[in-house]
């Protein structure tokens, strides 16, 4: 594989103790306005000494600093010279590294917490009284190291937020990277523009530079790329990346693998190869994908064969293109979390998606992969400073094994029709009602569950589908989203008056966590 290309920005480290957060402090560094790489702690050294490092952010994680399982973090990385800041386990290891001391806590605490902000100045600059923040600990440093002061307190925690100013080391037990900590942006913009001195010109023009120079260094002057692009943003991004960066070079592949939702291809069609005059391919592989989901229920299962399928059909069509080495994939950071243990941590793995998990062993071309240190919101701002159609940048989230992962039970051609019919009702009649603002996902599930129903007094014992609907920022978490009355009423009569085959709608009503936002 070909090396990533090095950066000459000055960036911070965010070193991953195990935490599912690494990606979301990155991306909150990087809404700071500064670039930043992820490291695993045994990596991160060697990484720390080859950046133009800033600072460094060490993450939380599910080990206890005195277990025998704990991370081993390499001390070195407190003595670089640089700003550090230590969340959650990140601090307890800062603090017991510096001659502190770390114990478990009497109380533990869990969730939203109150905190007292005792020093408003440094990474607490602008906060002063009390503050919501979220906390998430069994452990607690109970007593500081030399040099260290307290910048605010919690009824069960005492050294809740601690800092060295001196050294430029800070340690918070609660994490400000997730939107449950209220004010927890401020805190690492603080970290980052003050206390690291970075400049906050990390913006969407200077990552397409940097990622339309990656991939030319990578594919080289004569290779070429084939794409999935499956109409989705962000597919739809690494697609314009890739052609700016090698033009014609990039051969882009839309499957209708038929998973996809309602009028797919007709878009995909009209967007690419006849606005943006990119080389598209149409291939109609229903039969081979619905054929190798005959009788699967699993939904790792659905995903490993859908996987596996996608490369197939496009190291097929690849070999009509002589230097076509290299498959370009619109794969994500949210992706990577869920599917592995991210950049070698100790991260858990959640589940697998199709363009990270499913790939084979022998797989003969080299992945090309523009956006999978961004989340949805950078890749949706790059793609308007791109000036991708609008319809496509601020389409809603599509899961790579489409309609899939949405038709528990078996995906049967009937069944899925069913899904595609419900599903094209509740978008529909959410963006004409003009609910889907402030949305992250809404759609229909269908269930592997039937019900008796009275139509036109006889009686029925059809499927049952579910209207999902959440908001969220990341979807790292989300929150159920409570539709109007009116609008889930006209949803419900639509689906059972149009969708022959559904006589039941029930409405989803999980956040995540400790639901995930798709059903499978």
């Amino acid at each position: 594989m070909t090396a990533p290309i090095e950066t000459e920005l000055r960036g911070l480290l965010v070193v991953d103790l195990g935490t599912q957060y690494a990606q979301l402090i990155a991306r909150r560094v990087r809404e700071a306005g500064s670039w930043c790489e992820i490291a695993p702690a045994g990596k991160a050294l060697d990484l720390a000494r080859r950046m133009d490092l800033a600072g460094v952010i060490l993450s939380g994680g599910p080990a206890s600093v005195y277990a025998d399982d704990a991370p081993e973090v390499p001390p070195e990385l407190l003595e670089l010279g640089v700003p550090v800041l230590g969340i959650c386990y990140g601090m307890q290891w800062m603090c017991q590294q510096l001659g502190g001391h770390v114990e478990a806590a009497h109380k533990r605490e869990f969730g939203r917490t109150s905190l007292a902000v005792t020093r408003s100045e440094d990474v607490f600059e602008g906060l002063d009284g009390h503050t919501v923040v979220w906390m998430s600990h069994g452990d607690h440093v109970d007593r500081l190291p030399a040099g260290f002061q307290v910048y605010g307190r919690s009824d069960n925690c005492e050294h809740a937020a601690v800092g060295d100013p001196a050294r430029g080391f800070f340690g918070l037990q609660f994490h400000p990277e997730v939107t449950h900590s209220v004010r927890g942006r401020e805190v690492i913009d603080n970290f980052v523009l003050r206390v690291c001195g970075q400049a906050g010109d990390w913006r969407p023009e200077s990552i397409v530079r940097r990622e339309v120079d990656k991939v030319r260094a990578q594919v080289g002057e004569d290779g070429e790329v084939v794409l999935g692009l499956s109409g989705g943003v962000d597919s739809s991004v690494a697609a314009l990346i890739c052609h700016e960066a090698i033009g014609e070079r990039l051969h882009c592949i839309f499957v209708d693998n038929g998973l996809l939702r309602k009028n797919e291809r007709e878009t995909v069609r009209t967007v690419f190869a006849e606005a943006r005059h990119v080389d598209l391919t149409i291939v109609d592989a229903t039969e081979r994908f619905l054929g190798n989901l005959a009788g699967v229920t699993d939904p790792e299962a659905k995903r490993k064969r859908i996987g596996h399928d996608f490369v197939e059909v496009f190291r097929q069509e690849a070999k009509r293109f002589r230097k076509a080495h290299f498959l370009g994939q619109g794969t994500l950071y949210p992706d990577v979390i869920e599917s592995v243990a991210a950049h070698g941590g100790h991260t858990a793995v959640i589940k697998s998606h199709h363009n990270v998990g499913g790939l084979p062993e022998d797989l003969e071309m080299e992945l090309v992969e523009p956006l999978r240190e961004l989340f949805k919101d950078e890749v949706r701002a790059i793609g308007r400073h791109m000036g991708l159609d609008d319809r496509l940048v601020a389409r809603q989230p599509f899961p790579g094994p489409g309609l899939a992962v949405r038709c528990l039970g078996e995906c049967t051609p009937e069944r899925l029709e069913l899904l595609r019919e419900a599903d094209h009702v509740v978008t529909s009649e959410i963006e004409a009602a003009g609910a889907h603002e402030g949305l992250w996902q809404y759609f229909a599930v269908l269930l592997p569950v039937r019900s008796v129903g009275v139509m036109g007094d006889a009686r029925t014992y059809e499927e049952t589908c579910a209207v999902r609907a959440v908001e969220s920022v990341d979807a790292m978490t989300a929150d159920w989203a409570y539709l109007p009355r009116d609008l889930l009423a006209r949803i419900s009569n639509r689906i059972i008056n149009e969708v022959r085959g559904i006589n039941r709608v029930v409405l989803d009503i999980s956040s995540k966590p400790p639901a995930t936002i798709e059903w499978e």
